[in-house]
């Protein structure tokens, strides 16, 4: 959510906003002619408030000198009385109009995000790390792992439905390696390392910028929860409706959790395979900052870094892309994403994505700090991804297969997993 004040001074950014992140632009005029009828509302119910205090005062002080209040007063606080019964409900009506429409205007991409429709606009930043090379045709990472028997899609699709699988055996243990390991490394950075409730409320959805933009891409319970597609919703509304100090800043959490995504429009999409799947696991980051944007993207370089280091002590190639306007959340200001190497496609595949939103989401969730000067701010809001399985498992396997159709295990993992070799 942004500052109505922001909104009311840049109209034509915000339009152009909208239009950049192939959103409908209408939303700023209509929170716009909303809060022209909600500031009218206030401003005649307060002058009604102050004339009914005013004949109020005239009443007490013909009482206390012994007299009655004079029929015309009595006429007057009725008349107003009146007003008032007629004039406050129509503005708790447009007070939630006002919000509704609040929640509908996105975040404006920062200067130095390119602006282009869809992925086709986006930038390769820099590419890491050399490819593998193989003296054999390297295996798609399900056919690998289903005949060293660590992957079963058929039987879970038979009890799950589409997109569903079983990890098995060593499938298994490498993803919990996996997960560990980058784990570790965000503890060693002073991350605080939290369990993610994966059920929440709306408020939570709404909070952290989801809803209303993703309100088809998320399952829902009959209690109306939702199943979160992130530990990032529950890590980032942690500390919801609450006042800081400067001094609590930064914050930084790391979660683990597992994630529920319907993936709503990509039918046909990724059909073959564990990298677009309903149900994952993953470990998120998520950071807090003061109320300066410069402070905030230095964060976003550290977080991105981070990730980075987990797929340098992976030994993965992979490659840092600069998000276009048409390729990133309503709620984000800048984003990144990393692709990792995938050998057998010959191409890389999204495994993490980092953003910012400046106070977008804390004014959502009304997260606020105490600043030294004594005045209150909303914090800064970060997230960026640090492990997902099984997308990052498949990306592991399909770089570290060998000839003989066994399994390399990464030296960062282990000790993790107590073997060199998966057979």
């Amino acid at each position: 959510m942004l500052d109505i004040a922001y909104i009311r001074e840049n109209p034509d950014k915000l339009r152009e906003a909208c239009k950049n992140k192939q959103l409908d632009s209408s939303v700023v005029d209509n929170v716009l002619a909303i809060d022209e009828k909600r500031r009218a509302l206030i401003a005649g119910v307060q002058e009604l408030r102050k004339k009914a205090n005013q004949v109020a005062d005239q009443v007490k002080v013909a009482v206390a000198q012994g007299g009655k209040p004079s029929v015309e007063a009595i006429e007057q606080g009725k008349a107003i009385k009146a007003q008032l019964k007629e004039l406050e409900p129509e503005l708790k009506v447009i007070e939630e109009e006002f919000t509704e429409a609040m929640l509908q205007v996105p975040n404006v991409p920062a200067i130095d995000v390119p602006v282009g429709p869809n992925e086709s606009g986006n930038q390769i930043t820099r590419i890491e790390g050399e490819l593998p090379k193989f003296d054999f045709t390297p295996l798609a990472h399900q056919e690998l792992m289903e005949k060293l028997n660590l992957l079963d899609t058929k039987k879970a699709v038979q009890i799950a439905g589409f997109r569903g699988y079983f990890l098995k055996g060593d499938g298994l243990l490498l993803e919990r390696a996996l997960l560990d390991y980058s784990l570790d490394v965000m503890i060693k950075h002073g991350f605080e390392p939290m369990s993610a409730p994966v059920l929440v409320k709306k408020e939570a959805m709404v909070g952290t910028g989801y809803f209303p933009w993703g309100n088809e891409d998320h399952y829902r319970t009959q209690d109306d929860t939702i199943l979160a597609g992130t530990a990032e919703v529950a890590l980032t509304a942690y500390h919801m409706g609450e006042t800081l100090t400067e001094k609590d800043l930064p914050i930084k959490m790391v979660g683990i959790s597992p994630c529920f995504r319907r993936e709503v429009g990509s039918y046909g999409k990724d059909t073959q395979g564990i990298v677009r799947v309903h149900q994952f696991n993953k470990v998120e980051q998520v950071v807090y900052t003061i109320a300066d944007e410069e402070v905030t993207r230095e964060w976003h370089q550290k977080m991105i870094g981070y990730s980075e280091e987990i797929l340098k002590g992976l030994g993965l190639s992979y490659q840092v892309l600069l998000m276009c306007t048409g390729d990133m959340g309503a709620g984000q200001r800048k984003k990144y994403d990393i692709e990792t190497w995938f050998p057998a496609q010959s191409k890389y595949r999204e495994t993490h994505s980092a953003s910012y939103f400046n106070d977008f989401q804390s004014r959502r969730l009304n997260i606020r700090y105490q600043a030294q000067d004594g005045t209150l701010k909303h914090v800064y809001t970060l997230n960026n991804t640090v492990a997902a399985s099984p997308r990052l498992l498949a990306a592991v396997v399909e770089n570290y297969q060998q000839a003989d159709g066994s399994i390399k295990v990464p030296e960062v993992l282990q000790s993790y997993l107590k073997k060199e070799v998966i057979r």
